[in-house]
């Protein structure tokens, strides 16, 4: 074989290699970022499940309350509003950017101040709250707001692992020239950030 001959097939291996190498790291770390972003969809997903789960027994708590307080309009109102509002985000998709985040948490935590509401409420009546009826409801809610914690424990740990991911060097390239972008985390409310002020 004539030296010339030897020198290209070295050379075309060289090339091979090299693009195969390329291919290899643009293709292995963009399937790697699209499956973190479907761990995240997925976890999104179970976060919706559960504050619908919240949503489909808030119906049935407002009705077993009502029944023993009936002139207590205003809270069954508010109660009745926020679990609409709360009811048309169930469609919705992963959060794309923080303000997205900040609206979804804004109307589940008004949800969240309603039910509070009406279970004050329930203070206020002893038949009611020895209802059988209430209790389970109580017990579920309680039961889904715990599952709700986990479901979005379990999210931001997801978009944290996406997120690193996508902006570590030399993933970063792929994310960006493929239009893979930070997911936004759940945070804690502002009401969370100062400590409760206890009056004796």
């Amino acid at each position: 074989m004539k030296s010339s001959t030897k020198t290209i097939l070295i050379v075309v291996a060289v090339v091979a290699f090299c693009a195969m190498s390329v291919y290899r790291f643009f293709v292995g770390n963009y399937n790697t970022i699209v499956t973190y972003d479907e761990n995240v969809e997925a976890q999104w997903a179970q976060v919706q499940n559960q504050y619908q789960r919240r949503v489909d027994l808030i119906p049935n708590l407002v009705a077993t309350v009502k029944g023993y307080a009936s002139h207590e309009k205003e809270t069954f109102v508010q109660v009745t509003q926020a679990r609409a509002a709360a009811e048309s985000l169930g469609g919705a998709g992963v959060p794309q950017n923080a303000q997205e985040m900040e609206n979804f948490q804004k109307t589940q935590n008004a949800l969240t101040a309603g039910v509070r509401s009406l279970l004050a409420v329930a203070e206020n009546y002893p038949e009611l709250k020895a209802n059988e009826n209430f209790l389970a409801l109580q017990d579920q809610l309680e039961g889904t707001e715990n599952r709700i914690a986990v479901a979005r424990q379990d999210y931001n740990k997801s978009v944290q692992i996406y997120n690193t991911f996508i902006r570590k060097f030399p993933q970063s390239i792929v994310a960006n020239q493929n239009g893979f972008e930070k997911r936004p985390q759940f945070a804690a409310s502002q009401e969370a950030q100062s400590a409760p002020k206890v009056e004796f």
